[in-house]
């Protein structure tokens, strides 16, 4: 493992990045001299080692030239979602403490609203084009020294969870001046190289928003590793295919939408595609339903990698494709450390029983400026939890039953809808589904489903009522939606994330 500088000094002229649609694309030599301007532009600019920037852009190459200058210069980067409303924004910003934003040009429109909320306390820089009177990217590094600035140390991120159960969390390290050629969170060597294989020679596909963990990460290994990646604008399901193929991609990561959304392609259309180059097909974010995965075997092959973690770094589950095909619907066994299950009071609970999941590893985290909500995830110092729930086979591979936080209680009795979702998501009309609790006068909560179908125009109580006995003939009653609504579209992240207390709190008054 090598920092990126490395192989900018044996193989300079080997593309680090490229955009899959532009074709734009940086060397590694260049990469080394773009983010050595960028350090002493950012030292210029009065930031040290611990002091942190934030980022707001679409994927593009200057994304991964911030973060490389920030890498090396001993200083947290902060990508925030360029789906949030200004008001998001100046709050991550904040309360990162970022003194620095980098703005790309494709957000020209927020700049007044952005400047009258942060005050100026906080610097705002361009990259792109550049209104008249603002700073840039390129003219702040202009004429920089291409070589490393003389107290080089290894920074890295300080990302914030979506929020799909409140404010966004960012989660935090102790700053320490190591080596750039430092792997953090060390979690990501296991995981690549050690699990999926990468190397040198890979390259990587990654379809998904740069300002989420997993591709951020992924894509900063894959620099450390000198492997080749190939960066998607967005996500379009057959131009994915198509780009595997092109590239001869050996790796990629994605969330299981992706695959509900690749399966629902006419068979004509995903036949037209080679995937065989591919070793590892990567995927975590959110819980796969066990039907959706098979048919991805079937069709890939068995190059599934599956792995529960988060942007807390806290632990690491993975399931091979064979691991998962012996223990169908887990997330695999804990990488490092032990997986506890434990009931509300902290008791261990044993096989077999649903309860929240803690990662037993010794490895700690903070969330920034809340230390209300950093002492909640932890059972004791090194055991914590990223809020979910689920149990443990007599193998001890994990399976997750959903968010602690959406977990239904009728009657008494804990529901957990990810079961329901699943169902779902299988109907062949159904494009996307969010299952919640809504308020049941006599039994406290009903399961409520939310439904997006691949036709709106089909939406109608005689649809509600065929998906009610889709889930009647697989599910237990108790399982099944007493309700459906429909929704054009579903409130997810560009990532896979169902913001689903979004839509919960439409049916919660007050």
């Amino acid at each position: 493992m090598n920092h990126p500088s490395f192989h900018a000094s044996t193989n300079p002229d080997k593309i680090a990045y490229r955009m899959a649609g532009s074709g734009a694309f940086l060397t590694y030599g260049e990469l080394d001299r773009k983010s050595n301007q960028g350090a002493h532009a950012l030292q210029q600019a009065g930031l040290q080692q611990g002091d942190r920037l934030a980022l707001l852009m679409e994927n593009r190459l200057e994304f991964m030239e911030v973060c490389w200058s920030a890498q090396r210069s001993g200083i947290y980067y902060s990508a925030i979602s360029r789906y949030l409303s200004p008001d998001e924004i100046t709050y991550i910003v904040r309360d990162c403490e970022a003194k620095l934003l980098l703005v790309s040009d494709r957000y020209t429109d927020m700049l007044s609203r952005l400047r009258d909320s942060l005050g100026p306390d906080v610097r705002i820089v361009f990259v792109g084009e550049t209104p008249a009177g603002e700073e840039s990217w390129d003219s702040l590094t202009a004429g920089q020294p291409a070589t490393p600035i003389a107290d080089e140390a290894a920074g890295t991120d300080l990302l914030y969870s979506s929020g799909t159960t409140g404010r966004p969390k960012g989660i935090m390290r102790t700053f320490a001046p190591l080596p750039i050629d430092t792997i953090i969170p060390p979690l990501m060597t296991i995981l690549c190289v050690d699990m999926a294989g990468m190397s040198s020679d890979s390259v990587y596909l990654s379809p998904a928003p740069l300002y989420h963990a997993a591709p951020l990460r992924f894509c900063m290994m894959t620099g450390s590793l000198g492997a080749t990646t190939v960066i998607m604008e967005r996500f379009d399901p057959e131009d994915y295919l198509r780009l595997i193929g092109e590239h001869a991609a050996t790796h990629t990561q994605l969330v299981p939408t992706m695959f509900v959304r690749m399966l629902k392609l006419p068979d004509d259309r995903r036949a037209h595609y080679d995937v065989t180059s591919l070793h590892a097909a990567i995927h975590a974010a959110a819980p796969c339903p066990a039907e959706i995965k098979q048919r991805m075997i079937d069709w890939w092959g068995p190059i599934l990698i599956e792995y529960y973690a988060g942007s807390e770094a806290n632990g690491v589950t993975l399931a091979t494709s064979a691991e998962w095909l012996a223990h169908r619907g887990t997330v695999g066994k804990s990488l490092i450390g032990a997986i506890r299950i434990v009931d509300p009071d902290g008791k261990e609970l044993p096989v077999g029983e649903i309860g929240d999941v803690y990662f037993d590893t010794g490895l700690v985290f903070q969330y920034n400026n809340d230390p209300e909500k950093t002492a909640k995830a932890f059972l004791r110092e090194g055991c914590s939890t990223l809020g979910d729930v689920g149990y443990l086979d007599e193998d001890g591979y994990l399976y997750l039953t959903d968010r602690a936080a959406y977990t239904i209680i009728s009657g008494g009795v804990n529901i957990y809808p990810q079961e329901t979702e699943d169902q779902l998501v299988c109907h062949p009309d159904v494009a996307d589904v969010a299952v919640f609790g809504v308020p049941n006068e006599e039994m406290g909560e009903e399961v409520k489903a939310v439904v997006q179908l691949k036709d709106p125009d089909q939406a109608s109580p005689e649809m509600a009522q065929a998906l009610i006995d889709w889930c009647g003939e697989r599910l237990s009653r108790l399982k099944t939606p007493r309700s459906i609504d429909f929704r054009t579209e579903m409130p997810r992240t560009p990532t896979g994330k169902l913001l689903k207390r979004k839509l919960k709190d439409e049916y919660w008054p007050g």
